[in-house]
Parts: C-alpha cells; structure tokens; sequence
C-alpha cells in the first residue's frame, strides 16, 4: 500500500468515524432525548410530516442504521444515500425560509452533512472498513457519489411528496409557493 492509498483510507476513515457516530447519536436523541419518540413525533407533526409517529420513527431509524453502517463502512453508497435523504427531508421542513446559518435554524448544517455523506461515497469505505475487510470492497469514485446523491434526493423527494402537509398560516391562500 502505496502512501496515497494510505492517506485515502485513512481519509476515509475519519470521514467515517466523524460522520457515523453523529447521526447515530442524533437517532438515539430521537428515541431516547429528553422528549423520547412522543417528543420527536410532536415535532415532525408542528413540521407537517404525517403520520408524524411513522417518520418519528422511520427518522430514528434511518439515523441509526445509516450511522453504524457509515462508521464502520458497510453498504456501500447506500448509507451515505440514507444520510443525503435525510438532510433533503430536514432542509424542506424545519431549516426552509430561515436562511443559511444553523444559528438561526438555516440549512447550514444539513448541507454540510449532506455533502460529507457525497463525500464519504466518493473516498469508499477504504481498506479499514467492514466492506474492505469483509468483501475486499473498497471502491468509491464519481458513481458511488452519484448514486449517494441521487438516490438521497429522490428518496427525500418521494417522502416529502407523500408525507408533508405543512399547516397553512393565517391569511394564506394555499397557492403552491405557500406550501411546497
């Protein structure tokens, strides 16, 4: 192993063990923080995402199972996939029409997110991950990234299509700027 494979492992690597254990941890806030799974399912009702019990737990799911996948590098691009559906979903509900910094609830941070999940499927899992170690998958590249990402969107596409009835406020017409 030459020192540019090394460094793209190790690259990889800490991709991987910064981006995982995040969202595993948001997950696990989802089920087990201080309003538990009632708490998380009132709030993605307030966003308008319905039935708000079904994508409480369907989110603290994802966000674990995604998570652990991405921190020990299994599954390819399909976990990075789940992490950029996610970001697409949280953008559109509770960070739209606040601008960009997370501080005042933009979309910052699921953009950064996001895009480390497109990054983490173009580096691979690397030769120190379950897919390396396991089945000698290590491939990452232009196709795993496209895929991380369109797969991602399309799935947040589809969700929000289906799920998200955001409330009309006072005085509104319910015309399509208002509610996408």
């Amino acid at each position: 192993m030459n020192r540019t494979e090394r460094g793209t492992d190790a690259a990889a690597l800490l991709l991987r063990a910064t981006l995982g254990p995040m969202l595993v941890a948001h997950g696990w806030n989802k089920v087990r923080g201080p309003g538990g799974l009632d708490g998380t399912t009132g709030w993605f009702r307030a966003l308008g995402l319905e039935p708000a019990a079904v994508h409480a737990r369907l989110a603290a799911a994802t966000e674990l199972a995604a998570g652990a996948a991405i921190t020990v590098g299994a599954g390819g691009p399909f976990p990075s996939a789940a992490a950029v559906g996610l970001m697409g979903v949280a953008a559109r509900t509770d960070h739209r029409g606040k601008g960009f910094f997370v501080f005042k609830g933009g979309w910052e941070y699921t953009a950064v997110v996001a895009g480390a999940a497109v990054a983490a499927a173009a580096l691979g899992p690397g030769r120190w991950s379950a897919d390396g170690l396991l089945h000698g998958r290590i491939r990452g590249g232009t196709g795993a990234a496209l895929t991380a990402a369109l797969l991602g969107a399309g799935g947040a596409a589809a969700l929000l299509r289906a799920a998200y009835r955001p409330q009309r406020t006072e005085g509104s017409t319910g015309t399509a700027e208002e509610t996408a």
